[in-house]
């Protein structure tokens, strides 16, 4: 489980292509307690530390991750190490399991963006609700039937892949998992 919060911006500095891809990627913090094992979400997709060195850690991404996410041309990361019990929970709750793959299609002077959406991820964002963008904790300023619009404070611009994301790039998206739980309640009971 991760907050959204991303804590360092990172830099994948090998690919090591095969039955699965093998990543070293570049984080002094998150690898500072880091161990094999250990879950780290690499722009919002929740993935195992197979090993540590230094300032990197690599992991195994198989090409299911690979074909459903932005990973596979990503050169620097957002990256946030898997919350504890002691971690303040300064986003929402966000898994890690990308709902799809999104495109930044306007970028405004007033630091609101707009991300085109796959149809049937649509149905899970409302105004003010929560969304994670390359595994960044936003909230929703306007839903609209094949899109929605954040707002990007200046710290998110600095501290995030957001601040260099070009208009017509690949996004990672979550969907509030709490939605998806409550549209299968309805329709098992309906």
């Amino acid at each position: 489980m991760f907050t959204g919060i991303v804590e360092e911006l990172g830099e994948i500095v090998a690919r090591e292509p095969g039955e699965v891809t093998r990543l070293t990627i570049r984080g002094p913090l998150v690898t500072s307690d880091a161990r094999e094992g250990d879950s780290i979400a690499v722009n919002g997709v929740c993935l195992t530390v197979t090993g540590v060195s230094n300032d990197t850690f690599t992991v195994d991404v198989v090409a299911e991750t690979l074909a459903r996410t932005s990973l596979g041309r990503a050169t620097v990361v957002n990256l946030e190490r898997a919350a504890t019990p002691a971690t303040r929970l300064g986003g929402h709750l966000v898994q890690g399991h990308v709902d799809g793959v999104g495109t930044l299609l306007y970028r405004g002077e007033d630091a609101v963006v707009r991300i085109g959406i796959p149809a049937g991820l649509t149905r899970y964002l409302v105004e003010k609700g929560s969304v994670t963008v390359d595994g960044i904790s936003l909230t929703v300023v306007e839903a609209a039937a094949d899109s929605f619009t954040v707002a990007l404070i200046p710290t998110t611009l600095a501290r995030t892949t957001l601040g260099s994301t070009a208009v017509g790039d690949p996004v990672n998206l979550e969907v509030d998992v709490i939605a998806k739980y409550v549209e299968r309640v309805l329709m098992s009971s309906g």
